[in-house]
């Protein structure tokens, strides 16, 4: 199973619109940070995992063709407002693509992008939206999904909830501020963990700073971790010059073996 980072930023992206910190002058393109995506490939099959705004440029930079579902962490404008990139793949298998999400957020997701579920455009045959099959889950409700087992975990996310899963081996933790204590053993026997982590020090009410996501790696006793969704007061030299044994910072387009 491969694990490809399509985007490793927040919210507001690295660089940020009119900032010219380090970071954001930076040379280094580890320091480009699109909004946060991932790409589980295993088998030749491809699971999605959220549709920031940069989707499309993401998909045509890691030269991906076609993904067979789609797995949303939460609505926020970050993780789903490139959803409309998602129509080739429906239009050139003519058939939807199945979409993950969990049911608090159907409402949401299907309000806001209405014009997706809209019944009129069943009249027009494939027309120029994405044809999503949506399917809700409930937090840890296990899910048969490209030939895995996915077993979507719910994560405090401020006032907000975030789904990670734990797939196989993998474990992702996407938006999260902490792990349920009877989670825990959800995670018994994961060797990769992706988890997110704004920055040093200054804790964040709706996300892990570095050091908590550290410590939840070390309390989760996972082997290998590598930190994502990170901001631009954080360089990735850094960052890695900083991280114990078994801790990385991921950048856009970074693949691993799991």
């Amino acid at each position: 199973m491969n694990l490809t980072f399509l985007g490793t930023g927040t919210s507001f992206g690295v660089p940020v619109i009119g900032c010219e910190c380090t970071v954001c002058s930076s040379d280094d393109v580890r320091d480009r940070r699109l909004r946060h995506a991932l790409l589980v490939e295993r088998e030749g099959r491809r699971l999605l995992v959220d549709t920031p705004p940069e989707l499309r440029l993401q998909l045509v930079r890691a030269g991906v063709q076609d993904v067979e579902a789609v797995f949303l962490s939460h609505p926020h404008a970050d993780h789903v407002h490139g959803i409309d990139d998602l129509r080739i793949f429906s239009l050139r298998a003519r058939q939807p693509l199945p979409l993950y999400v969990a049911g608090e957020y159907e409402d949401e997701l299907t309000q806001r992008f209405a014009y997706i579920w809209d019944r009129r455009r069943a009249e027009a045959e494939w027309a120029p939206v994405p044809q999503l099959t949506l399917h809700t889950f409930e937090d840890r409700e296990a899910l048969e999904v490209c030939g895995s087992r996915i077993i979507p975990i719910a994560f405090p996310h401020g006032g907000y909830g975030s789904y990670g899963f734990r797939m196989d081996d993998l474990a992702v933790i996407i938006d999260g501020k902490s792990v349920p204590e009877d989670a825990f053993p959800l995670f018994e026997g994961v060797r990769v963990l992706v988890i997110n982590a704004l920055w040093f020090g200054n804790p964040h009410p709706s996300h892990f700073n570095v050091e908590e996501a550290i410590e939840t790696a070390r309390r989760l006793q996972v082997p290998r971790t590598y930190l994502t969704h990170l901001s631009h007061k954080v360089d990735h030299e850094t960052l890695e010059s900083r991280l114990p044994q078994g801790v990385r910072a991921a950048y856009d387009g970074l693949t691993i073996e799991i």
